[in-house]
């Protein structure tokens, strides 16, 4: 099955590194978070990626056409240099292709322009360039396709809690309450499509505001509910969060380093 990534964000809240590369390009470990994603779905058999390339596209093409192997596999290095034997390989079996769908483009934009690239599928997968998982990819995909809809997605807890605030005319806070993410759910990616889609979205539109709403008037709308690992990349703290994971060797994400998947 076809892989979307919609790779067009600048990252305005990573700024220490967007100002330079896409956030998409933002390093985890080794890799940019790009790659993290991509060995995600890899693992599960998808390798066949379309790119939806914006801002600073130039960084991603260079990344995969200059791409090292030996950065993140083991490898005998013998002969002075002139050979080099990977005990492993990453990328050797992916097909990846690259689109410009244009450097202000929303989601809706660059998905409407990748539909060339989609014909003949029954389904296709999508997703933002910013967040991992340890989701088993096989169950959703089961029960999107049991389902019958259109469109799917991965409905996650929001990622913390957070406080409100009671405040009177005069500007002084009179309360404040902790909402706790309990009971809370949010859209966390990992789209599943049918081409019928396209058919929910006018010019111009954002993927999830009004076609979504029409998706949900016809009843065409899934959500699988994933309580296990979720993260976003949106701010360093979150940044620092996944390098910490990544360095401490536990990064649930990261399910091709797992005997079990789950």
């Amino acid at each position: 099955m076809k892989v979307v990534i919609f790779c067009g964000g600048e990252g305005t809240r990573l700024r220490e590194y967007s100002e330079t590369i896409p956030k998409p390009m933002v390093p985890v470990g080794y890799r940019p978070i790009l790659w993290h994603l991509m060995k995600y779905y890899a693992f599960f058999g998808h390798k066949d990626f379309i790119l939806a390339l914006g801002y600073r596209a130039d960084a991603i093409k260079s990344f995969f056409l200059n791409y090292d192997e030996t950065v993140s596999n083991d490898f005998v290095f013998s002969e002075g240099g002139k050979k080099v034997d990977l005990a492993n390989s990453d990328i050797h079996d992916w097909t990846i292709t690259f689109v410009d769908t244009g450097a202000k483009s929303n989601i809706g934009e660059r998905l409407t322009r990748l539909r060339p690239h989609l014909e003949g599928e029954e389904m296709f997968m999508a997703n933002y360039a910013d967040g991992v998982t340890d989701l088993h990819l096989p169950d959703y995909l089961d029960k999107f396709q049991d389902s019958g809809k259109v469109a799917g997605f991965v409905a996650v807890p929001p990622p913390g809690s957070y406080h409100t605030v009671e405040i009177d005319e005069g500007g002084r806070v009179t309360d404040t309450h902790q909402i706790s993410k309990a009971g809370f759910w949010i859209n966390g990616g990992y789209f599943v499509l049918r081409p019928a889609i396209f058919d929910y979205m006018h010019e111009g539109e954002e993927l999830v505001e009004a076609p979504f709403e029409r998706l949900i008037a016809a009843d065409q709308l899934f959500a699988h509910r994933h309580k296990g690992f979720w993260a976003p990349m949106d701010t360093f703290k979150d940044k620092q969060r996944l390098d910490s994971l990544h360095a401490t060797g536990d990064a649930p994400w990261q399910v091709w380093n797992h005997s079990e998947r789950g």
